[in-house]
Order: structure tokens, then sequence, then C-alpha cells
């Protein structure tokens, strides 16, 4: 079996390059952000100076994850309001720019609600302007902390679900430090228990047909140094079968009222999987990654991406004879229609329990999560 074994020395992080930074140079306040359309090959950083840039870097998810996208939008408003743009259009761009992750609208409407308070408590555009950034980045320090507390959360329920470590987890998508301020959700929670010694294996979906498993997840668990194996999305059914799967972790994009829950399309069939080998099918998620206001998952708009993301396989770094630089290598004759939803939803009941910086919900019930989310309200307001 084709494998990675963890190994000694001190943890790096997942990349030395933060996702996303604030910077204020010479010409002007940017938003730089990590490439993550050209890793693992190489990290490339985007320089952002406006909100329209951002948009754009969102959609080719070049900065992508629930939590980092909240950020995101909160910069990019504060990027707007500082570099004197229409905040209300910018702010409805970037809460646009994917509809299905409700942590981007959350983001752009915290910093637009910034702004919009200081101009009415009188104060100028300069004074706005610093309102909205001063909001974007409490929020990224937010995101940081609950990140941690995630981690502890998650590793205390792994702990009482699978007494005696050794645990063999099983994940899809990217859900690490390059989607957080922080170090990630469900990729946290692992993460938080290869350094306690409790991590087993690591088994990555490498998760079409993006490849954000191939790509992001073994790329941050190798710099990680934990024990991990790569795997087809379609293989991950043997692996149940074959009794080597734990537990799974994933992260969302949006935890609807009722506690259904969207995240990156494949998901819905690991949880029918673990639901009948009886292994936890555990979700790690901020609460603002709860939408109350989507009643089930049915009400969810799920992200068409295009065709030709089924249909080609791209690889910008590697030069291909006859194939135009950037391009795609056809897998599918001309003309084949694809269906590629970006995400998928579980139903509550197949979910075990909901991992948040403020505990954990199980069993998956929308009183729960309501109380949940009443109990971060009133930890913010204080």
């Amino acid at each position: 079996m084709a494998d990675q074994y963890a190994h000694s020395g001190d943890d790096k992080r997942p990349t030395e390059i933060p996702a996303i930074r604030w910077e204020e140079p010479p010409e002007g306040p940017v938003l730089v952000l990590l490439d993550q359309t050209r890793l693992p090959a190489e990290e490339v950083e985007l320089v952002c100076t406006d909100a329209s840039a951002l948009v754009e870097a969102i959609r080719s998810l070049a900065v992508r994850g629930a939590p980092l996208l909240g950020i995101a939008g909160a910069y990019g408003v504060a990027l707007a309001a500082v570099r004197g743009f229409d905040v209300d259009e910018a702010a409805a761009a970037l809460a646009g720019a994917r509809p299905t992750a409700v942590n981007l609208a959350v983001g752009v409407r915290r910093a637009q609600s910034a702004h919009e308070a200081a101009l009415a408590k009188g104060g100028d555009v300069r004074q706005a302007a610093a309102a909205a950034l001063a909001a974007a980045r409490q929020l990224h320090r937010e995101d940081a902390e609950a990140s941690g507390r995630m981690a502890e959360h998650g590793l205390a329920l792994l702990d009482e679900l699978l007494p005696g470590g050794g645990h063999r987890v099983l994940t899809h998508c990217n859900t690490g430090s390059l989607v957080s301020g922080g170090e990630g959700t469900a990729f946290a929670v692992a993460l938080a228990a290869h350094r306690t010694g409790r991590l087993r294996r690591l088994w990555v979906d490498e998760t079409r047909p993006l490849l954000q498993g191939a790509r992001l997840t073994a790329y941050e668990a190798a710099r990680s140094g934990m024990a991990y194996t790569l795997l087809t999305d379609n293989a991950a059914g043997s692996l149940f079968a074959a009794g080597e799967v734990d537990a799974v972790l994933i992260g969302a994009d949006r935890i609807t009222a009722d506690g259904s829950v969207a995240n990156k399309v494949g998901s819905y069939p690991l949880a029918v999987l673990a639901r009948y080998h009886h292994v936890p099918f555990i979700v790690v998620a901020p609460v603002t990654t709860v939408d109350l206001d989507t009643a089930d998952g049915a009400s969810v708009e799920v992200e068409q991406r295009p065709g030709h993301e089924v249909t080609e396989v791209t690889a910008p770094q590697v030069p291909v004879v006859g194939v135009e630089a950037g391009g795609g290598i056809p897998v599918a004759p001309l003309g084949t229609q694809a269906y590629n939803p970006a995400f998928d939803v579980t139903p509550a009941e197949l979910v075990t329990a909901i991992v948040t910086e403020e505990g954990v919900v199980s069993p998956v019930t929308a009183e729960a999560l309501a109380e949940v989310c009443a109990r971060s309200r009133r930890v913010v307001a204080g």
C-alpha cells in the first residue's frame, strides 16, 4: 500500500506562508493570499488591491474554505473602504461570490455593519474604513481562537467515542490552516490527535473533481509529519468494509437550522457508509457556519461548478505538448455534459456530532444548535 509514514522531530506549520494577511505597503493597503490553486507544486501569493480581484480569487478557489472565506470577505469590505471604493457594491459582489458558504456572507456583513455604524455615529470615511478593518482583524483573531477550542473539544470527543487512542480517521476535502485563521476545523482535531500520539492513520480522500484532499490535505499532513494515506473517493467503501476506519471527520460550508450539513460533494456518501458500518460521522465547524435562517438542507443553494472541471484534468504547472498553458487535458469526449455540484447535503440523522468552539452538539437537533448559537452570542456580547 502506497503510504506516508509519520516522522519524528518538530512539527511544522502546514505552510510557512499564512493563507491570508493584510499589508500596508507605501502604494496602499492590499490583501495578500496564498494561491491555493498552485499547491502543492509551489507556494505563490496573490495580491488583491480591490474587491473585484478578491471576488475572482474566491471564485477560482485561490482562497477557499468556509472560515477563511468569512475572513476574506471581511477584509475585502475593509479594502474597498480604505481605498475609497463603493463599500455596499463591494459587499454585494463579495457575498455572492460563492453562495453555499455562509461564512463568506457573515464576514462581509460584519465588516459592512462596522463601517455603517461608524458613519452613523458621525465618523468620517477614514474612521469608517478603520472600523471595517478592525472588524475584519477581530474576526481573524476569533477564528484562530475558535480553531484551538474546536481541536480540544474534538479530541475529547474522539477519546470518549474511541477510548485507547490509535485513531484511524477518514477525512474529506481540506480543513486545515489553509481554510482558517488558525489550524483549521476537522484537520485541527486530527492534528491534535497526532501531536498527542493518538492518531494511527489519517485517511485522505483525494476529493474530486478539484482534488483538494490530494493537493492540500496531503500537503498539510506531510508538512505536519502525520501518518497519512491518500485514496480515491470511491475507494472509501472498501476501507469501511475492511474495518479500517474508526471515525470520519469533515468540515462544513453551511449547517442549517435543523442540523443538515452542506459540505464538499462526496461527504453525504461517507455519512451513509459510516452509518451502515457503525462508525462515528463527526462534523467540525465554527458557530459562524451555523445558519439558523436556512431551515433545512433542501433550502441550501448548492453551487454548480463548470463542467470542464470534470471533463478535463488541469495541471498548470506541468508543460504538456499541444496543450495551451493553463488549459486542461480532455478525459471525456468533446461536448460531454458534466454534473458538477460543489457540495452535497447530509441530513442531521446521519451526523453523530457537530463540534464547535462552544462545545459538542450530540445528538444533532434544531434545539441544541439554537442553544449553542445563543451561547456564542452571549460570549461575544459579554
